[in-house]
């Protein structure tokens, strides 16, 4: 990369990956303050953000939305349920399959969560436009890892 020192490689700090490690558990304890009065972790939020824009779901389809095995989702949607915001049940078509919906509760924790993205828009002191491109970059990052580990 143009402008590094190849010595960075072999430091902490030069890492790509430690920058974006880094970067995201600042953005995670952001959002803790934020999640704890309606009683989330981080990763429930995201749950629900998937059920809330796109209604019922397969476990395996919130799992593809969040690029996650579905084993892994599993315990995060017993403890959604246990908190009756949502409910899974077995697909009438196909029993192999778990459908996940929102309880009415689940329905409304969208209304008061809906401050929770300009505040952390708010708390990283950027202009949204540089977020976005930011956004954009970091999911072009993301697919080409994708792709690179497909092949």
């Amino acid at each position: 990369m143009e402008g590094t020192n190849p010595d960075d490689s072999r430091r902490l700090e030069g890492q790509f990956c430690f920058a974006l490690y880094s970067a995201t558990h600042a953005v995670m304890r952001s959002y803790r303050p934020l999640l704890e009065p309606l009683g989330l972790t981080y990763p429930q939020y995201l749950v629900l953000l998937v059920l809330w824009e796109q209604g019922e779901q397969t476990v395996g389809g919130v799992a593809d939305r969040m690029f996650l095995d579905p084993s892994t989702l599993t315990p995060l949607l017993k403890r959604l349920e246990g908190m009756g915001l949502v409910r899974r049940m077995r697909n009438p078509d196909n029993e192999r399959q778990l459908i996940v919906s929102l309880t009415e509760a689940g329905r409304a924790l969208q209304d008061q969560a809906r401050d929770i993205p300009a505040a952390l828009l708010c708390a990283s002191a950027r202009p949204i436009d540089e977020l976005l491109r930011l956004r954009d970059e970091l999911v072009a990052i993301r697919e080409s890892f994708a792709a690179a580990g497909a092949a």
